[in-house]
């Protein structure tokens, strides 16, 4: 039931923010001026950077699986990576995808199924400390801007406490497993039971920590790949923006629009751009909604993608996964 209220919130919310967005007549003419004056040749290249950033994301996905035992051809672990981002985008919720991965790893190797969701836990952990690491890195480099406004501050303010929630979680399950303190957690600690699922994930991938930590150097790059995407979508709209102002923006809203707000962050992510980068670089509403939209509809593109590879995906000694699975 309380998932059924979630997912009307979502929609209603989305609905809501859509309507928002677009209430404007005179704003939705320039839009529509502005998408016919874009330079659609720069939506090549964005397309082709976020398609690089999941190259690096199934080969951190493989270096993962590895520590678990789990040994797949690469292209195999892409194709299963393509299929968790349509089935994340086009399913309510944010963890749609993630299920699919792991029961397509199970049917890989069905005696690792504790390894096949151990690899895409860590997966998204080592993913959110690298976030962590370019979100403090680039907002460093324009703090005093980013502070000079309102909009900034909270926006750094929210990403801060969601990402530090998340470093905090991760610390203590992983100081939990190192140290072997599971039964020494008070029961009435927050999300205790989660912390001991981590800690055992930890413990288990502790004696990996090389690979754990090639994992996360190339996470980096992954980031900033699929980061590049939006700015390549500002240079299609004649925008002028820089790509550091590009990468301080959207940590901010990467992080705000993980939350399950509304439907995949569909008018979360464009109100955030509306509202940073209008405060910092006067970028008019309607060209910062064309840049949102540019980065989004290319990451709809290959989530299409992942939608076609799966229609045709044969496990590699069973037959197809059907959907109803």
């Amino acid at each position: 039931m309380k998932k059924h209220v979630l997912t009307v919130l979502q929609v209603a919310i989305t609905v809501g923010l859509l309507w928002w967005i677009f209430r404007n007549p005179e704003q939705n003419r320039k839009l529509l001026e502005a998408l016919e004056e874009a330079n659609e040749w720069w939506l090549l290249p964005a397309f082709l950077a976020m398609g690089c950033g999941l190259l690096l994301q199934a080969f951190r996905w493989q270096i993962l699986l590895r520590v678990q035992g789990i040994f797949i051809p690469y292209l195999r672990s892409l194709r299963i990576l393509l299929v968790g981002m349509f089935f994340n985008l086009f399913l309510l919720g944010s963890t749609g995808g993630d299920i699919l991965k792991i029961f397509l790893i199970m049917r890989e190797a069905p005696d690792k199924k504790a390894g096949a969701l151990l690899s895409v836990f860590i997966d998204r952990v080592v993913g959110v400390l690298a976030l962590v690491a370019v979100s403090a890195v680039v907002i460093m480099l324009r703090w005093d801007e980013l502070m000079a406004h309102e909009v900034t501050r909270y926006g750094i303010g929210t990403a801060a406490f969601i990402l530090g929630g998340s470093l905090a979680f991760i610390v203590v399950a992983w100081v939990t497993g190192h140290f072997r303190l599971a039964d020494a957690l008070p029961a009435w600690l927050p999300a205790r039971a989660k912390i001991i699922e981590a800690a055992d994930a930890f413990a288990q991938c502790g004696q990996a920590g090389g690979s754990v930590g090639k994992a996360f150097l190339v996470s980096i790059p992954a980031h900033l790949l699929m980061f590049s995407t939006f700015w390549f979508g500002s240079m299609a709209f004649s925008a002028g923006l820089h790509l550091l102002s590009i990468y301080c923006v959207m940590p901010i809203v990467a992080t705000v629009t993980a939350l399950p707000i509304s439907v995949g962050g569909t008018g979360v992510r464009e109100g955030l751009f509306i509202q940073i980068l209008g405060a910092l670089y006067a970028t008019p509403e309607p060209i910062a909604t064309l840049v949102s939209l540019s980065g989004f509809l290319i990451q709809v593109a290959w989530s299409l993608i992942g939608g076609a590879v799966y229609l045709f995906y044969r496990s590699s000694d069973q037959p197809s996964a059907p959907l109803k699975e």
